[in-house]
């Protein structure tokens, strides 16, 4: 029988910090918007991102776009609990893109710090598409 392991504790306090320090290395020369985002691994690291603009706007990306190539570049893994910060250090809820994107590499259960309070991924996409949903379709 395998043991499940446990999820680590969120401290969002942490999460937040580390949200802000990633926004401090946003890169926004056209928006003057920085956005630090910040997420809890299931085996307990911290990931983080921050926007990165580019004078073509559509090859922008998001805090939560820079935070998922290091979460695959540092090891993988799944998403416990997540927050992001603007660049006053407020909350910032993930627009659609990312919280599809969220949604894709989320642990069961992932928490999202929002401006509403403590929500889960499926609060706040619900009825999302997914994986789940592809299975089976490759070569049809």
């Amino acid at each position: 029988m395998n043991a499940v392991t446990p999820a680590p504790e969120i401290d969002w306090d942490v999460l937040q910090d580390a949200a802000r320090k990633a926004m401090s290395h946003a890169y926004v020369p056209y928006s003057r918007y920085p956005v630090g985002a910040a997420a809890l691994t299931d085996d307990g690291r911290i990931v983080s991102g921050c926007n990165i603009e580019n004078a073509s706007y559509g090859l922008t990306l998001c805090a939560e776009c820079s935070m998922i190539s290091q979460l695959n570049m540092t090891g993988g893994g799944r998403l416990v609990a997540f927050t992001c910060v603007d660049g006053e250090g407020e909350i910032l809820m993930p627009c659609g893109r990312c919280r599809q994107l969220l949604y894709e590499f989320r642990a069961p259960g992932m928490k999202l710090l929002t401006v509403s309070g403590i929500r889960t991924m499926d609060e706040v996409l619900p009825d999302a598409f997914g994986p789940q949903h592809l299975e089976g379709q490759a070569g049809k």
